[in-house]
């Protein structure tokens, strides 16, 4: 893998991520610039978002939640809100489109994951947006889910026809009350949109998952069994999953990943292959250093994202694409 002129990765004829300077000039960033601009060329930028799995746009000129929402709202998109997702992330709304990335605590690492593969429904595309960087630390990392999968291919070819043949089923508890202290703290309530445990079980029969009450309130509940690879319209084939991030980081501390994650038939991944994807996909990863005014597209099917951990105030927001 060779390294472009921004840092970009490039493993095939296309760069990783794609990046778009905004600036009118070298040196000024105007959001009616940005705003003129992004409408015109959307399509364009779409495209090269399918292609590329993520664009970098710098110098937007954009600095609140309403700038962010502005330059969204360009693309002419449907809104994916967030209180109708099924989300582990706890999140405060910022506008209509807009919320926080997430408000877990700035040192819980959020490992490589496509926006909730882990639940039957999941938006198409991500926008992120920087209002405030990070002292130190803090940047998102990117992977490319077609070059993973090339690579697994490669390496451990029996894991990747494992995932593909069988699925993958996830196991998460939810609290009774949202938690921001963790990565995964909504509750059942805010993710099914229930507030009695009737309303709940309703929802949740109606989307395939099985589960079990637990005596403090809070619910175990265990998915039908979702893609582990999935083929595009364009013939590409991706490691669309959240298999690294619940393997490394779903389960409470002490407790096995088998718990958090299985093949759909109910059997253990194998530990060293988990493992060993999870190394590749780092190798392969390259970390956003964020900056005032920055935003990003991730097409969610090409593309993994994650945060690292930081210090100081970190002010990332999000915005989902249905």
């Amino acid at each position: 893998m060779d390294s472009g002129s921004n840092g970009q990765s490039y493993c095939d004829p296309t760069v990783f991520p794609y990046v778009c300077d905004l600036a009118t000039d070298s040196s000024h960033a105007s959001l009616t610039h940005a705003l003129r601009h992004l409408t015109v060329e959307r399509e364009s930028y779409l495209e090269q978002t399918r292609r590329h799995g993520v664009v970098l746009f710098r110098n937007t000129g954009g600095e609140t939640a309403e700038d962010f929402d502005a330059m969204v709202r360009c693309f002419d998109l449907p809104n994916f809100p967030y209180e109708r997702s099924l989300s582990n992330a706890v999140r405060v709304e910022k506008t209509e489109r807009v919320f926080t990335a997430n408000e877990a605590p700035s040192h819980a690492r959020i490992y490589l994951h496509h926006e909730m593969a882990q639940t039957p429904v999941f938006p198409s595309h991500l926008f992120f947006f920087c209002e405030q960087p990070a002292e130190s630390g803090g940047a998102t990392p990117i992977c490319r889910s077609d070059w993973l999968l090339a690579r697994l291919e490669q390496e451990v070819p029996c894991f990747v026809e494992a995932c593909a043949e069988k699925g993958l089923c996830y196991t998460h508890t939810m609290p009774a009350a949202d938690d921001p202290g963790s990565g995964m703290g909504r509750s059942w309530r805010s993710t099914f949109r229930a507030e009695t445990r009737p309303e709940c079980e309703e929802r949740m029969a109606a989307l395939g998952y099985q589960a079990v009450w637990h005596s403090d309130g809070s619910l175990t509940v265990t998915t039908p069994v979702l893609s582990g690879v999935k083929c595009l319209e364009d013939g590409r084939r991706v490691f669309f999953n959240q298999l690294i991030a619940a393997y490394s980081g779903f389960g409470s501390d002490g407790e096995s990943p088998d718990h958090s994650i299985t093949f759909g038939d109910g059997e253990k991944l194998p530990a060293e292959m988990v493992l060993q994807a999870c190394q590749i996909a780092e190798e392969l990863t390259f970390d956003i250093q964020w900056q005032t005014g920055q935003m990003a597209i991730v097409d969610n099917q090409v593309a993994m994202h994650g945060r690292r951990s930081f210090s100081g105030t970190r002010k990332i927001l999000a915005a989902l694409i249905a």
